[in-house]
């Protein structure tokens, strides 16, 4: 029997319109996800009437919640999975639907993630795809010291971070090296190095509010294993994601070991589908 396994998608996955449906069946939610985040969020994801849903401080509530939202719905019909994962901001929706901390607190964590991120200006992201990310690797330390491999999403598929400048010259140089060079829609250099200025506040943050054990494993981005049984552990995985790579290659073959699997994408598109069947080719 397939293990059944939900996956939550991170930043890059929003877009203008998505939750529309879901608002409507859950308006307690939306109530509680509005006092909490002192706005309108379904006018934020609905009509985007500042052109914010691309900026981080406000991307990621509006992720979370739709992530959150479209869960609620999947329940209604299906069984609690076997396994738990989200990619970077997606791994907060796994750890709140494995009771670590309830819909509000996750929404206070991801807007402080994102507020602090946010806070980071002049860098971004990029995705290069067609080479793996060992030859990545090799080439951002003797060209390109200043960038940091991000994400590694698929043997062939790897997310690079650092200063816009930096990655402007790395596009020339990956493109005449004959590789896809595909700029991502976030606002700083998640998953690297100079996220490393706001981590403390982030620890300190996370520190103060009340966290659970996970009832669900789950597959952290950070140690591409399962989360610790301990709280210590939890708010380590958590906090030192933002500034380590995303593991999900090495994640998702943690879980393909484990024997045949039902992978379910919860939330807006199908980005980690996509990664999940070029994975397992």
């Amino acid at each position: 029997m397939a293990i059944k396994i939900i996956m939550f998608p991170g930043q890059g996955s929003q877009f203008k319109g998505m939750g529309e449906t879901l608002f409507k069946e859950f308006p307690d939610a939306v109530a509680q996800a509005n006092q909490t985040l002192g706005y309108d969020i379904v006018d934020l994801c609905m009509n985007d009437p500042d052109t914010k849903l691309n900026q981080t401080n406000y991307t990621q509530p509006a992720l979370f919640f739709v992530n959150y939202l479209n869960y609620q719905k999947f329940l209604q019909t299906n069984e609690k999975p076997a396994f738990l994962l989200g990619h970077s901001l997606g791994e907060f929706n796994a750890l709140n639907a494995a009771g670590v901390f309830d819909m509000a607190t996750g929404l206070k964590i991801v807007q402080k993630r994102g507020e602090l991120m946010y806070s980071i200006m002049g860098t971004s992201m990029a995705a290069i795809v067609g080479v793996d990310y060992m030859e990545i690797n090799e080439i951002i330390i003797s060209k390109f010291p200043d960038l940091d491999i991000a994400n590694i999403n698929t043997t062939s598929q790897v997310v690079i971070s650092g200063k816009t400048e930096t990655l402007n010259l790395a596009a020339d140089y990956f493109e005449e090296e004959g590789l896809v060079y595909i700029p991502l829609k976030v606002s700083g250099a998640f998953h690297s190095r100079y996220m490393l200025p706001v981590k403390n506040m982030f620890q300190n943050y996370v520190q103060s509010l009340h966290l659970n054990f996970c009832q669900i494993p789950v597959i952290s981005n950070y140690t591409a294993s399962i989360y610790p049984a301990n709280i210590d552990g939890i708010i380590g995985n958590i906090v030192n994601q933002i500034n380590s790579p995303v593991k999900w290659l090495q994640s998702i073959q943690l879980l393909i070991e484990q024997g045949e699997t039902d992978f379910v994408e919860i939330g807006a598109g199908e980005v980690l589908t996509n990664l999940v069947r070029k994975i397992k080719i």
